[in-house]
């Protein structure tokens, strides 16, 4: 079992009180979620899609301070959808590798536009990341993709969806959890609300995910929790122990959550798969641009930002990263 001594628990109000009037609440890790599996180009021209893109913006945000980078693949023939192949993750996992020696690789096992499939969920496993991200439950989704216009590819017309559910069972995250425990693959278990802690609990109790455990909340997303002060302690308050927790807010919500998790003493992300904007009606210029913001409010607060070694500390990951050759 991995050493938990000395796991920081910001739910620990006298600790917290100690850590903040000595500014010395634990150095920042902030992940970048570059691009996500459905909204691209159409919605912001400066959204990366490419692997080449893909690894350019990343470099970028890893220079800035980012120690992880969250990872959806498209297809390399119709860049509107996600890709179902290892061979397409590997291929963006080894450029990012050449570009930020150090940065700590998550994949997604999240569904994406065009391929909501088993096959899909898991093509990432099998392109040796450290992490992967694993959801904790089901959703009932809602919303619209815009078409896009040539030269961009695929999706000629609108799609909207209101009667749509991203289906996730216990089996289901056992059975990843499972393929992750033997390939030695950390879970980013993404809690969307607290009746979803039935499920982190169901994999902890079978030996499935080991501490401490890695908690990304996913704030103000369709069906999940209200991205709010009120809900993101609860969602504290209610994780179990020991535990690394991170949070993000979707589109603008994005900012009050990133202040709310660095004045609380726990991690962050951001990034154009959450949010393409910088400000009210004003598109990002990339990823770069938006970690930049975090890391100078990090440093209006008193955080310092986490090199990708100390978040290698932190989650109790490998000191070697990964490698592709």
């Amino acid at each position: 079992m991995a050493d938990v001594s000395g796991v920081w628990d910001p739910t620990d109000q006298r600790e917290w009180l100690r850590m903040a009037a000595n500014q010395s609440l634990p150095a920042l890790m902030i992940s970048v979620a570059i691009t996500g599996g459905a909204h691209g180009k159409e919605i912001n021209p400066n959204h990366p899609e490419t692997p080449e893109e893909q690894a350019a913006h990343t470099q970028e945000c890893y220079r800035l301070g980012a120690s992880l980078v969250h990872v959806h693949v498209r297809r390399p023939d119709n860049l509107s959808w996600t890709t179902s192949k290892p061979e397409d993750y590997r291929k963006v996992n080894a450029l990012i590798r050449e570009k930020c020696p150090e940065i700590i690789i998550n994949n997604t096992t999240g569904p994406g536009t065009g391929a909501d499939s088993e096959e899909a969920r898991l093509a990432s496993t099998k392109a040796n990341p450290e992490v992967c991200s694993l959801d904790m439950g089901p959703l009932a989704v809602k919303g619209k993709l815009k078409k896009r216009l040539p030269p961009l590819t695929g999706r000629p017309e609108d799609i909207e969806f209101d009667n749509d559910i991203m289906t996730v069972t216990y089996s289901q995250t056992e059975k990843y959890a499972k393929i992750m425990l033997e390939k030695g693959i950390k879970p980013e278990l993404e809690v969307w609300h607290t009746g979803q802690y039935w499920l982190v609990h169901n994999l902890i109790e079978k030996g499935l995910v080991k501490p401490p455990y890695m908690i990304q909340f996913v704030m103000g997303f369709s069906s999940g929790v209200y991205a709010t002060p009120k809900e993101l302690l609860h969602l504290m308050e209610c994780a179990p122990r020991p535990s690394v927790y991170s949070v993000l807010g979707v589109g603008l919500l994005q900012i009050p959550m990133v202040a709310m998790g660095i004045i609380l003493g726990i991690n962050v992300r951001t990034g154009m798969e959450d949010n393409v904007l910088y400000g009210k009606r004003e598109l990002c210029t990339g990823n770069a641009q938006l970690v930049e913001k975090v890391v100078r409010m990090a440093r209006e607060y008193g955080r310092e930002i986490a090199t990708p070694r100390q978040a290698r500390l932190m989650l109790r990951l490998s000191e070697k990263p990964s490698r592709y050759d």
